[in-house]
């Protein structure tokens, strides 16, 4: 990517883990020996071409700033807020004062601590020899698909052909996803994901195939499996 334009990280973690269960917001939750935010800060560490990684954290939170990794020239804690949507767009606006609307941005979940610093690479790559409006990680649909009625009886078999199942990191320009995140809440729509909030903006984003070890820490079993997909990796 031109050298002029910058590379930030968002890492919304403002979430309280209602669907883990558990009485500690899963990103405090150790894996590895260390905690699952620990695991998925150092992985976006290690690209060097990320300027900052900006971290939303909730205003009752008092555990991030004891970790070490929380002094790291290349972390920033801002306010998050009550929904993801609402976490992230805090980051951007913090770097809106810092950045470029031409910069680029990443925004990961904190609950995936697995991902590949060369997934992410290949998705910066893409993105630019495309010269596209932004992209995401995402894995082809692998399984038969079903959609169901409201008593969770078959409705019908859906195609899975050119169905994919959304990632992060999510990269789209600084400026843009503020924009689009923005007219998404002022409409009262809660945008799930960036891609989401791009798209009601009539863009098409880049769907960059990425490992399906990339899982996303959201139920207890999910932990074991992150810490084998680590230790294999």
């Amino acid at each position: 990517m031109n050298n002029s334009v910058r590379i930030w990280c968002v890492v919304p973690a403002a979430g309280v883990g209602k669907r883990f269960g558990s009485s500690m917001p899963k990103q405090y939750l150790e894996l590895n020996g260390k905690t699952v935010v620990e695991n998925t800060l150092e992985r976006l560490l290690e690209l060097a071409d990320i300027a900052q990684v900006i971290v939303a954290i909730s205003p009752e939170d008092k555990r991030f700033q004891g970790l070490k990794i929380a002094t790291h020239s290349r972390i920033k804690a801002v306010t998050g807020g009550n929904e993801r949507c609402h976490s992230v767009l805090n980051g951007l606006r913090y770097l809106s004062e810092v950045g470029d609307a031409q910069d680029w941005v990443l925004v990961h979940d904190v609950a995936r601590p697995c991902v590949r610093s060369a997934d992410i690479g290949k998705l910066i790559d893409q993105v630019d020899q495309f010269d596209a409006v932004g992209g995401i990680l995402a894995n082809p649909v692998r399984d038969t698909m079903k959609r169901a009625n409201r008593l969770n009886q078959i409705a019908e078999t859906v195609d899975r052909e050119q169905l994919w199942h959304a990632l992060t990191p999510q990269l789209f320009r600084l400026g843009a996803l503020r924009k689009a995140i923005e007219a998404a809440l002022a409409e009262g729509v809660m945008v799930t994901d960036e891609a989401g909030a791009m798209e009601r903006m009539g863009h098409q984003p880049l769907l960059v195939e990425g490992h399906y070890d990339n899982i996303k820490i959201t139920h207890p079993q999910d932990l074991p499996l992150a810490a084998l997909f680590m230790q294999q990796q």
